[in-house]
């Protein structure tokens, strides 16, 4: 499912809503060692476009989790 995931992520990433919503619905879907890895691969591709997305989005997982 992961690599699922970074699929789409690809293919939406020029789209900011799009990203953001296919973002939210892997971390629903994911198993947690799988979100951590998405963590990492996301920071690492596309921190540079995404940033307050993915911040926002992991920022709430984390709150969830606690």
């Amino acid at each position: 499912m992961l690599e699922y995931t970074k699929t789409v992520l690809k293919k939406v990433s020029f789209d900011n809503d799009l990203f953001n919503k296919e973002l939210s619905k892997s971390i629903k879907w994911l198993e947690e060692n799988d979100i951590h890895e998405l963590k990492r691969w996301v920071i690492e591709n596309y921190y540079h476009i995404h940033k307050d997305i993915i911040n926002s989005i992991f920022h709430e997982y984390e709150l969830k989790a606690v």
